[in-house]
């Protein structure tokens, strides 16, 4: 299973029903908490080729988008598929 990384911060529903989604699958992940650490903000920036909202969502080398992207995914079945690559 790839790597699955999520940058959050604590008062975003959006992270929340992300991570939710991501622990029903039983996806381990790292979560990044720009709140927490504003040095990784410009990170995630960068990474998600400019989007500055959470959640930002990686897959591996894979950027899944926000959580709206996320749950797309797997209403499409093409979640579970990019989780086992």
């Amino acid at each position: 299973m790839p790597a699955v990384e999520i940058y959050t911060s604590p008062l975003c529903g959006f992270c929340h029903a992300a991570k939710r989604l991501l622990k029903q699958k039983g996806v381990e992940f790292t979560e990044i908490d720009v709140w927490e650490d504003p040095a990784r903000k410009p990170e995630m920036i960068e990474r998600a080729n400019g989007g500055r909202t959470v959640p930002q969502i990686f897959i591996g080398d894979t950027h899944v988008g926000g959580c709206d992207d996320l749950y797309a995914l797997d209403k499409a079945g093409k979640l579970d598929p990019l989780l086992q690559s």
